[in-house]
């Protein structure tokens, strides 16, 4: 069970990971689903990708309670990023030119995370600073409009807080507006697309629509997680106990909560999320979040082709592993000797991830 995974031995840890990378691939491959994904992007065609930070926490499908495959996700340490960048710049470009080629109008979620309770549970990479990470984020915002165009008509950037606590959205309109789910009861359930409407009357009508289920899932997710603190079952999930340092792409399959710290592979200085990271795990083993027998290593790139993009696949993934293992091992020593390194690749299309060793 999920509920215990920590506690377990980093050998059977890793075994469990990779049973469910196993697992969501064979459910993701399944006729139903396929069919749930074509049957909900035919309602909602608008194409959202969400940035964020590399927190576990940070998990907007289940947040929103939004099909897996739905959502493309972009991490990085607290959510930094910067469009100068020339990996990111690129990835970015070619899923808004793929969208669009496509018919379809792209959204990007532009996050940043913070605790109600704590402010020590917020975001380490701004230093637990929200106003510092809210205006870095609107920085990016501004970045997504110098490239892609202000008028919004096709590429819409939204800032948006998350609350960690509730699992709660904050969306952030103009003029420091802001809709705060949740301040929001189950009877506002029927005002929440005129609140968007007001909120940002500068989205696309077809946008505004798509985006409101995710608020509509948040909604019922925060009564959850309300549920849950209110059992006692809560406290657990908001603090940090990552096992795991996660480079590359290709993780949709870690849909639960506070397993792995995810770093994309688009700073041009990989090894200071890679750093912090390793920090975080050092400090969860410190505190007894997480065993001190071991923690895992593993680096995913996905390829969308067999043959030549596989290949390169391959040969990337094996660099990331080797990058990260060589950062930690001269930074973090001691840590290191308890490091576990997988390598892996991920076949787009099917969700397989495939082990190519260490």
């Amino acid at each position: 069970m999920y509920s215990d995974v920590h506690r377990r031995p980093i050998a059977e840890r890793i075994d469990w990971l990779f049973d469910l990378a196993r697992r969501h691939g064979e459910t993701y491959r399944s006729p139903e689903a396929w069919l749930a994904r074509e049957r909900y992007l035919a309602e909602h065609p608008t194409a959202i990708a969400v940035l964020k930070c590399m927190d576990g926490r940070i998990n907007i499908p289940v947040a929103t309670n939004t099909p897996t495959g739905i959502l493309m996700p972009f991490r990085n340490l607290g959510g930094m990023f910067d469009l100068g960048w020339p990996h990111l710049g690129e990835v970015l470009a070619h899923h808004v030119q793929r969208m669009v080629a496509a018919g379809r109008r792209v959204l990007f979620l532009i996050t940043y995370h913070f605790s109600r309770g704590d402010p020590q549970r917020g975001c380490a990479g701004f230093g637990f600073d929200t106003e510092a990470a809210i205006s870095h984020m609107r920085e990016v915002r501004a970045q997504v409009e110098h490239i892609f165009g202000a008028g919004h008509a096709t590429v819409y950037p939204l800032v948006c807080g998350f609350e960690t606590d509730e699992d709660a959205l904050i969306l952030h309109g103009e003029n420091g507006a802001r809709l705060d789910l949740s301040t929001l009861s189950p009877w506002d359930r029927t005002t929440l697309e005129p609140r968007l409407t007001v909120l940002l009357p500068d989205m696309p009508e077809r946008m505004r629509a798509d985006l409101l289920p995710l608020l509509l899932g948040n909604l019922d997710h925060i009564a959850e997680v309300r549920g849950q603190a209110a059992r006692n079952e809560r406290q657990l999930d908001i603090e940090h106990r990552e096992w795991m340092i996660c480079l590359g792409r290709g993780f949709d399959f870690l849909h639960t909560p506070n397993l792995a710290l995810i770093i994309g592979p688009y700073s041009p200085n990989l090894a200071d999320p890679i750093r912090k990271a390793a920090a975080i795990i050092a400090a969860n083993m410190a505190a007894g979040r997480i065993p001190d027998d071991g923690f895992l290593l593993l680096a995913s790139v996905p390829y969308d082709e067999i043959g030549v993009d596989r290949a390169r696949a391959e040969l990337k993934s094996r660099f990331l592993s080797g990058f990260a293992a060589q950062v930690i091992g001269e930074e973090f020593p001691e840590l290191a000797g308890r490091m576990a390194v997988r390598t892996a690749v991920l076949d787009w299309r099917s969700r397989t991830l495939e082990s190519i060793g260490c």
